[in-house]
């Protein structure tokens, strides 16, 4: 009785994805594959802890299917889609029809009839962007060619989604002329519906909700499932309906922390349910002898491969790309994971599909999931890093973010540091550090408390809270005056300390806010984010998060680890100047390529460093700038043996996921964690 208690199979479940995925990724492996065999050992054929069948099991299973389809189409970078919509269709369509028909011939030649044969190349057709980050980090995102396979994402997706809609309707023995044309009119009127109705009572919601994070977070949510029951009431797929869903708010949440929120939730809890669920339809002696056989199994990653670089061998002639450019658009269109499997799964489920078919589609998840990242980091590292845009190659003084004001009311408002004041062990630092770099510019230092406010303004805990304001802000005051610049306090009360904080600064139009860093790691920080993420998302101007070990006068050697010749690169340059003009430091430029990267790509990023980085408004000839260049696989730990030697490591505030939201793989956030010199997290406003 107690094994078949929700409660019982919910807390089997969390121990499972709590435990199982750290292992995994620790050991080079993917954490799914962990949370796989963890299904398989928990099913009935380990413990039989766990089944299929339990309707818990099942509720669970079915809300991370749908939240891994949405979190598919939220992921897909519309912006880069609309860059190059045409070239994007024609490749997406390329990607889409070559493993179609390479499906269509593996399954008819193992007998499989028309309906299932066309679903297996459904399975192929589509891909999940699992290299995305690695692009990222070499900086060729805006390379055309990596352009045009994210944006081709949004058609393979939804192509296969709507095959697989056909091929139930079908096995269903609803198919007819008839049938299909209404299931296609349906499905454009329905999606039309979602992707145009949500997007606009989205816009509208937000802008109502304002602030209200919780609420808005409840709408995504909403809109999840009120698409995927609207996509099974007119006779497809629910997961069709979630990736509409997802494209629909993709839009709106832009890279909100409601956003990460959304993601969070997905793939700490109802994703890893989906997968544990997979585990458990593994049948061990089914897959045994599928693997036996090898037939079905190599066809079905073989066709996959080859269809693959065709396609992506077709466009490289059809639009002139490069043998690099087209090796690297087979690469990412590789991997097969998020509507793969979640295919796969309706697919079993409907008797559609063999435990066969099924087992060679989890052998072609695990086959391409590590292959397709493989090639993708040795080929795109060759990959030509596009010149800077053309408001890089001139940049504007590094707190010059976009947001602020017009030029007039820069050019009549001193350069202005907001220093948030709460804790006295942290505030005589934070306080040396706005001072300096507020003296440098000839500006101002306003130190803010702010007091959480109350329903009655006479209530003594709100007293109690403004006289210790009034102390912090009096403690600031008297730090500042060493420094000989202006220091203008303020005490605040609000019902929000993060936009206290981020309404004052606009209010009296700040260049800069200096926070200092939280160790709050929590589940409840996590889910609900911090009072810096806060900061971050709605202030107007650069904000840096400071964990200094000593004096900022002091700091002799500034290490600032760099991709790209981005602006934002080029703004945490010239604060890095900044910084080492007001203590005399020294500059290290740390530039990390991967090993395969060409001799000839390192020196020209080198020379065009070189011409930028002196391009600052107070020149400095005693300024030190070193530009060093390492070639490793691992960023993390080369940052922390280069920071041995230095003082300070000045760092942009980043985060990077995964595909589905199944790992985080936070470079910044581990790297603090383990350094043992100060740091300085640089971030940008969010536009």
């Amino acid at each position: 009785m107690m094994i078949d208690s929700p409660i019982f199979i919910f807390t089997v479940l969390l121990a499972v994805i709590l435990a199982i995925p750290p292992i995994f990724e620790r050991l080079s492996l993917p954490g799914l594959v962990g949370l796989l065999l963890a299904g398989v050992i928990l099913g009935p054929n380990g413990f039989d802890f766990l089944n299929h069948d339990m309707e818990t099991m099942e509720l669970l299973s079915n809300i991370g299917k749908v939240y891994l389809m949405f979190v598919a189409g939220l992921e897909i970078d519309l912006t880069q889609f609309r860059r190059t919509r045409n070239r994007s269709m024609g490749f997406g369509f390329l990607t889409f029809i070559m493993p179609i028909i390479t499906g269509i011939v593996i399954g008819r030649w193992f007998g499989f009839g028309w309906n299932a044969s066309l679903l297996i190349g459904s399975l192929l057709a589509s891909h999940t962007l699992l290299a995305y980050p690695i692009v990222s980090r070499l900086g060729v995102v805006r390379n055309e060619a990596i352009t045009v396979t994210i944006g081709a994402t949004i058609f393979t997706d939804t192509a296969a989604l709507l095959v697989l809609a056909i091929c139930v309707a079908i096995n269903k023995g609803e198919f007819t002329p008839v049938s299909l044309i209404w299931i296609l009119s349906s499905l454009a009127v329905y999606s039309v519906a979602v992707l145009w109705g949500f997007d606009w009572a989205g816009k509208e919601y937000f802008r109502r909700s304002k602030d209200d994070e919780g609420s808005q977070f409840l709408f995504v949510l909403l809109a999840l499932f009120i698409s995927s029951i609207g996509a099974q009431v007119i006779g497809v797929e629910q997961i069709v309906g979630a990736f509409l869903a997802g494209l629909a708010v993709n839009d709106v949440l832009g890279d909100s922390p409601v956003k990460e929120k959304v993601e969070f939730v997905g793939g700490v809890l109802f994703i890893p349910f989906f997968f544990v669920d997979m585990g458990l339809l593994i049948d061990i002696p089914a897959f045994a002898r599928t693997l036996g056989s090898v037939g079905i199994t190599v066809a079905i990653v073989l066709g996959l491969v080859g269809s693959k670089f065709i396609a992506a061998w077709l466009a490289s002639l059809w639009y002139r790309y490069s043998r690099t450019e087209m090796l690297s658009m087979w690469s990412l269109s590789l991997p097969q994971v998020a509507a793969t499997l979640a295919a796969t799964l309706v697919g079993f489920q409907q008797r559609i599909l063999t435990s066969d078919v099924f087992n060679s589609v989890i052998v072609l998840m695990l086959v391409t999931s590590i292959l397709g990242p493989l090639i993708t980091s040795r080929v795109a590292s060759r990959l030509p890093v596009p010149e800077p845009e053309a408001e890089a190659e001139e940049p504007a003084l590094w707190w010059d973010a976009s947001g602020n004001d017009g030029p007039e009311l820069e050019d009549t408002s001193p350069f202005t540091v907001v220093v948030p004041v709460y804790n006295p062990q942290t505030q005589r630092l934070l306080i040396e550090l706005a001072a300096l770099l507020a003296r440098y510019e000839r500006g101002r230092v306003i130190p803010i408390a702010i007091t959480r406010g109350h329903t009655h303004m006479d209530d003594p805990r709100l007293e109690k809270s403004l006289e210790r304001s009034r102390k912090l802000v009096k403690r600031a005051l008297e730090i500042g005056q060493d420094y000989e610049v202006t220091i203008e306090p303020a005490v605040r009360i609000d019902n929000d300390i993060a936009l206290g904080i981020t309404r004052l600064s606009r209010e009296h139009n700040a260049n800069l806010i200096v926070l200092g860093w939280s160790e709050n790691t929590s589940i409840r920080a996590r889910l609900f984010g911090t009072i810096i993420d806060s900061v971050l998302w709605s202030a107007h101007c650069p904000v840096v998060i400071t964990r200094l070990l000593e004096e900022p006068q002091r700091i002799k050697s500034i290490l600032v680890p760099i991709r790209d010749l981005s602006s934002t690169t080029l703004r945490i340059v010239g604060f890095a100047q900044s910084l080492a003009a007001v203590s005399q430091a020294k500059v290290i430029l740390l530039h990390i390529s991967l090993p395969e990267t060409p001799h000839g790509q390192i020196h020209r990023f080198e020379e065009n460093l070189n011409q930028v980085i002196f391009c600052s408004e107070h020149p400095e000839p005693t300024i030190t700038v070193d530009i060093k260049t390492v070639k490793s696989h691992n960023i993390a730990q080369t940052i922390l043996r280069e920071a041995e030697a230095t003082d300070l490591v000045l760092m942009r505030s980043i985060r990077r996921r995964t595909s589905g939201g199944l790992a985080v793989s936070d470079i910044t956030t581990h790297v603090v964690q383990h350094l043992k010199s100060s740091v300085i997290l640089f971030g940008e406003p969010h536009h």
